[in-house]
């Protein structure tokens, strides 16, 4: 029976990618650079076992925070690329260098069950709430609970406590939810071995190509980090 167990763990699988860095204009001085993360999996740590959001690297800071916090010292966790002063939103090299180390981070972390048991993980990865949002969330402070705030998140963007409360009863998620996800995870796992990472700052209308089997729209993720004062 052991062994058995140690089988269905071991055929376990989280497929986390970084890509597609976006520019975003709060206004006509201040930019940031956003990346799409995309996640498929078939593990148990994971209720919806393909989604697709974005952060920037501000998030990902927020996130190192709340995950060291929350172990209590249990373990190192994985660095981050460093803020670089000096980082501009128009140099390739620069934000594939940090897209790298963005993705490393992700898949060191999910690794660990310690982390895979953060509820601020999940949030980060699977919902679009602020890093308010998600610190009250998983806190308890919110109206809706964690496992709401995922299912509820599917393709869209949820920018704002409002939106999600209106959207609370409805399903959002993708027909994709409904396929076996190992049959998922293997395709992109070739396509992710295959394919070699390009920077797409300008991006493509994101919405009509998430229809996320992530097939081509997931594989190999530009790995890119966010501008410099994210």
């Amino acid at each position: 029976m052991s062994e058995e167990n140690d089988n269905a763990e071991d055929q376990q699988v989280i497929s986390v990618w970084v890509r597609d860095p976006r520019i975003q204009k709060n206004d006509f001085w201040h930019a940031y650079i956003d990346y799409e993360i995309c996640l498929h999996s078939n593990s148990v740590y994971f209720t919806k076992k393909i989604s697709i959001v974005r952060r920037r690297y501000s998030e990902f800071v927020w996130l190192r925070q709340k995950l060291q916090a929350n172990s209590q010292i249990m373990l190192k966790l994985p660095e981050l690329p460093p803020k670089n002063p000096f980082f501009s939103l128009n140099n390739a090299q620069q934000i594939t260098e940090r897209m790298k180390g963005l993705q490393k981070f992700l898949e060191q972390v999910v690794q660990s069950p310690v982390l895979l048991s953060d509820s601020c993980l999940h949030l980060f990865l699977q919902s679009q709430l602020s890093t308010s949002k998600m610190e009250a969330c998983a806190a308890g402070r919110t109206h809706y609970t964690v496992a709401q705030a995922v299912q509820c998140c599917g393709l869209r963007r949820f920018h704002s406590e409002e939106d999600l409360t209106k959207n609370l009863s409805t399903s959002c998620d993708s027909d994709s939810d409904s396929q076996d996800p190992k049959l998922q995870i293997k395709a992109l796992a070739m396509n992710k071995a295959a394919s070699t990472p390009s920077l797409n700052l300008m991006g493509t209308s994101q919405e009509g190509s998430l229809s996320c089997l992530c097939g081509s729209t997931c594989k190999q993720p530009h790995h890119i980090i966010s501008s410099a004062n994210v």
